[in-house]
């Protein structure tokens, strides 16, 4: 029996995650996957935002690493958490079916109940300036780690509330934390609800295997959400939410960017057939009407 070496970070979903891949390439394929776990530094240090050492790189590096020296096969990630711009040595290879992409608000009932000045505690530049566009009174502090983790600083009073992905507390047995936010009040982040699976761009045959795993309308509506954060040249500081949708093999994208304390704003959408050229074609129209604030968090 072929055995595949996946590598995975450690926390609690990512290992849920990992063994969802497991199951699907075994009823694929019938075949068995080691499941190796590799630490990262984004795991490691947890008293700092992203952005400020190093971005979605300190998810990827050392599972990049590991995959090109061939310690393992393939990598499963969170996609949301995958750069825009990968090694030409590493392909994207597959995304399973895309779960609920919508964010989950936890200690309070909608934003509006969020008491008057009060605290909310994200990591996210979008979640924070779209809390701020929509409770500009409220304040926002840092809130990392895995979701037991955040929940647990909640629990001791360091914020009012606190945002988690819906799709991640849903794979991890918690549909009940917290009410779900609509795409119409808070649009999610680019790739939100979606795994993904990397392997090394000369292994054909591990594409192939996870070829017949991909749910081709999340992969299509990602990489669309993807081309859009590419023409924008977005970094981790970049306050920016995107979602598409395919109906009738037309790819919808609703879009929006926003100033860092959330006070200034650009939505659009567009549809269209070819998910990756709209996404540009929508990225430089809304970059076109954004006002100073908002280009200021962009590196183009």
């Amino acid at each position: 029996m072929t055995v595949l070496k996946l590598g995975t970070r450690g926390s609690p979903l990512a290992l849920v995650q990992a063994n969802m891949v497991k199951d699907a390439l075994a009823v694929a394929h019938d075949i068995a996957c080691e499941i190796h776990i590799i630490r990262t530094t984004g795991d490691r240090v947890q008293d700092r935002a992203l952005a400020e050492i190093g971005g979605k790189a300190l998810w990827t590096k050392e599972l990049d690493r590991a995959l090109l020296s061939g310690e393992i096969d393939l990598a499963v990630h969170s996609m949301k958490d995958v750069e825009t711009i990968r090694p030409d040595s590493i392909v994207i290879a597959a995304m399973l079916e895309r779960a609920d992409v919508r964010d989950r608000l936890v200690g309070a009932d909608s934003l509006a109940a969020i008491r008057e000045h009060g605290v909310v505690g994200t990591s996210s530049p979008r979640r924070r300036a779209q809390i701020l566009r929509a409770r500009p009174d409220v304040s926002v502090v840092l809130f990392r780690g895995n979701v037991d983790t955040r929940l647990a600083k909640l629990a001791a009073g360091e914020a009012d509330a606190t945002l988690l992905a819906a799709a991640g507390l849903e794979r991890l047995g918690r549909e009940d934390v917290g009410v779900a936010l609509a795409i119409e009040e808070m649009l999610p982040a680019p790739a939100q609800g979606a795994v993904g699976m990397e392997c090394r761009a000369d292994d054909a045959m591990t594409a192939a295997l996870l070829a017949a795993i991909d749910h081709q309308a999340t992969s299509r509506a990602v990489r669309a959400e993807r081309a859009f954060l590419a023409a924008l040249d977005a970094t981790c500081h970049s306050p920016i939410a995107a979602l598409a949708t395919i109906a009738d093999d037309v790819v919808t994208l609703r879009a929006e960017l926003l100033s860092e304390d959330g006070g200034d704003h650009v939505a659009g959408d567009a549809s269209g057939p070819d998910g990756e050229a709209l996404a540009r074609d929508l990225a430089s129209a809304l970059f076109d009407r954004a006002a100073p604030a908002i280009r200021a968090g962009f590196a183009g």
